[in-house]
């Protein structure tokens, strides 16, 4: 199977990669089970890429639904190492309004229910979390949007809060999530992020800011309608960015400590290890 370095996940309204062609379907068995989805692979620009969709095509998956584990073994199997995720968020600051587009580099995980690691089961790793997003990755992705989409008002670096769903927050949880100094809200960017940098991969995520969640005192309280509705209004300009990005990542490929992280985070040693968990470990570390 051909080696594909660059992968992309789409949220909500992101569910098909406009401009890929000579595209092959891949329905991918893991340890975790299936993916959300079959993954597409093809050339868009001419660079080779990998797209899946997060909550699956016709959007089928609660965000505590999709199996996380399962979408990025089945991307690392294809040899991605450099991975797009793109979602729609709440702004919990002003100066994020709807239709703004914001980079995250931290996140605060609140998420309950949700596997967040490949390891245990015999085999033992810690991760540091320090910096979750690759700063090379989120250096192109910045600059593809100012090149593809100028008009749009981009926030470069912000926490992004991820919580459970899939109902939305409280007017206490708003106010509290703000009071930590949160930049956005979203159901879907943790363990996403948390299992790429496992898989060694460079992850970046473009957050596209919907709504005010309810914690604005003038603005409207978010529905699934007005969330939506400002998600499609920025879906094309999602589409042109993904392209530019994707060209950018072709021509720079970026240096990132992501790429080697298990070297100095796996405690187990492999020697140790049974043949299902050396083959888990070598195909993460590849």
């Amino acid at each position: 199977m051909t080696q594909i370095k660059i992968g992309m996940i789409g949220g909500s309204g992101l569910y098909e990669m406009k401009g890929l062609e000579d595209t092959t379907e891949h329905a991918l068995d893991t340890p975790y089970g299936t993916p959300s989805d079959k993954i597409l692979t093809g050339t868009l620009a001419g660079v080779p890429v990998a797209f899946l969709a997060r909550h699956g095509r016709g959007h089928r998956l609660l965000p505590g639904e999709v199996p996380y584990r399962a979408n990025i073994h089945a991307l690392k199997q294809l040899g991605v190492k450099y991975l797009l995720s793109f979602s729609a968020v709440g702004s919990l600051q002003e100066e994020m309004a709807p239709l703004d587009l914001v980079i995250p580099d931290q996140y605060i995980d609140m998420t309950k229910k949700r596997a967040s690691t490949f390891f245990g089961d015999g085999i033992v790793a810690h991760v540091s979390m320090a910096q979750p997003v690759c700063p090379g990755l989120a250096g192109l992705l910045s600059q593809a949007v100012k090149q593809a989409a100028p008009e749009a008002a981009l926030h470069q670096g912000g926490t992004y809060l991820c919580i459970e769903g899939p109902q939305f927050s409280s007017l206490a949880e708003s106010n509290w999530y703000r009071s930590m100094n949160a930049s956005v809200i979203g159901m879907t960017n943790m363990p996403e992020a948390k299992l790429a940098l496992e898989a060694q991969m460079a992850y970046a995520s473009l957050a596209m800011v919907t709504d005010y969640d309810c914690w604005h005192p003038r603005e409207a309280n978010v529905t699934t309608e007005l969330a939506i509705a400002n998600l499609m209004k920025n879906a094309e300009r999602a589409q042109t960015i993904a392209a530019r990005v994707i060209a950018l990542i072709q021509t720079n490929m970026p240096e990132s400590a992501a790429h080697s992280v298990l070297n100095h985070s796996l405690v187990t040693p492999p020697e140790t290890m049974n043949p299902e968990q050396r083959q888990l470990v070598e195909l993460l570390m590849a």
